[in-house]
C-alpha cells in the first residue's frame, strides 16, 4: 500500500499537515495524486444526510436481505476501472 499524507492545496501548491514526505526534503520531484476531500458538497447538503437518504433507499429495498451472494452482487455494483499507476 502506497504511504498516504496529509496536506492542504493553496492555489498551486500542497502544504504538509503531518509527516512530510522524506522525497520533499531535497526538492526531487514527487508524482502524486490528489483527491479533494471535504466534509461539505457544493450544493450544502451535509454528508451525513446523504448517508441517511442512502440508507433509507436500501431500507426501501429490503435492505441487506434481498441481498442473495455478496460477492456476487459487489461485482454487479462496482465499475471496474483502471488505477492510478496500473496497467491492467
Amino acid at each position: 500500500m502506497l504511504p498516504t499524507y496529509r496536506a492542504v492545496l493553496r492555489g498551486d501548491h500542497l502544504e504538509w499537515e503531518d509527516e512530510v514526505p522524506e522525497q520533499t526534503a531535497n526538492q526531487q520531484r514527487l508524482d502524486v495524486f490528489v483527491t479533494i476531500v471535504s466534509d461539505s458538497l457544493s450544493d450544502g447538503e451535509s454528508r451525513g444526510r446523504r448517508m441517511a437518504r442512502a440508507l433509507e433507499a436500501l431500507a426501501q429495498k429490503g435492505g441487506l436481505s434481498t441481498i442473495g451472494d455478496a460477492l456476487d452482487w459487489q461485482r454487479d455494483q462496482r465499475e471496474e476501472r483502471p488505477l492510478p499507476g496500473r496497467t491492467e
